[in-house]
């Protein structure tokens, strides 16, 4: 049985679950604590997979420590220690082959993987940073809308630890600011765009799902449990791909 050790309501995070779902493989889930996460996959062996990461245009120290020590997804097997999505998603297709997270044609696997890089250095990031800028903007709202959803709680399950800690990770870690906030939510139509451009050309959403549908869609579930970002999702293939993997709770 595989470890897969997780950040509770972490976009990042629930790629590697639906990953690993879709393959139909048992596994044990770890929940780490946000903050110490990178510590904790270090005294278990991990390392941060060779990934870089860039807040909007910023490497905040708290990003580099992150960096150089660990992240999450993380997913032990045996010996072996997997850090990163992407490297995961080829881990269980080596191991597992069939249904394959990415598509047998050498032009459609080339596609595939555009959208999957797309949705790990730029949309994820994206997603995280609207997040925050709003939990720092709105710290009571945020963590009550926080709660529940598409994922769960986010980050933390005690109501008031969200509305005190989340805010201050977006600050100090991220940088997440209302100037960010503003020029991000004015970009996220022609993210959704690009998207919808993906499902409408067969790469996203099609009838056998792939390792960057499994990337887009928790992104774009993290940015739904803001209700004032519902209105740029109305009517877009994007929001049924969101609802076909990670619909809202009853």
């Amino acid at each position: 049985m595989y470890a897969l050790y997780v950040i509770p309501g972490s976009h990042a995070c629930r790629s590697a679950i639906l990953m690993l779902e879709h393959k139909q493989v048992p596994y044990r889930r770890v929940d780490v604590l946000t903050l110490l996460h990178p510590l904790a996959v270090r005294l278990h062996g991990f390392d941060a997979g060779g990934e870089t990461r860039i807040a909007g245009t910023r490497r905040t120290l708290p990003i580099r420590f992150g960096d150089l020590l660990g992240t999450v997804p993380a997913l032990a097997c045996d010996h072996e220690r997997i850090s990163t999505n992407r490297q995961i998603a080829r881990f269980l297709d080596d191991r597992h082959p069939e249904p394959s997270l990415f598509p047998a044609d050498p032009d459609q696997r080339r596609a595939v993987e555009e959208a999957e890089r797309w949705a790990n250095e730029t949309l994820q990031m994206a997603a995280r940073l609207i997040a925050l800028a709003w939990a720092v903007r709105d710290p009571a709202g945020a963590s009550r809308s926080a709660a529940d959803g598409r994922m769960g709680y986010l980050l933390y399950r005690r109501a008031l630890t969200r509305r005190l800690i989340i805010p201050q990770i977006g600050r100090l870690f991220f940088a997440a600011d209302g100037g960010a906030e503003r020029e991000l939510l004015a970009d996220l139509p022609a993210m959704l765009d690009r998207i919808d451009a993906w499902i409408a050309d067969g790469v996203l959403g099609g009838a056998q799902l792939n390792a960057a549908d499994f990337m887009v869609a928790p992104s774009l579930a993290l940015i739904l449990y803001r209700s004032d970002a519902l209105p740029l999702f109305e009517g877009r293939p994007a929001l049924e791909l969101v609802d076909r993997l990670l619909p809202e709770p009853a």
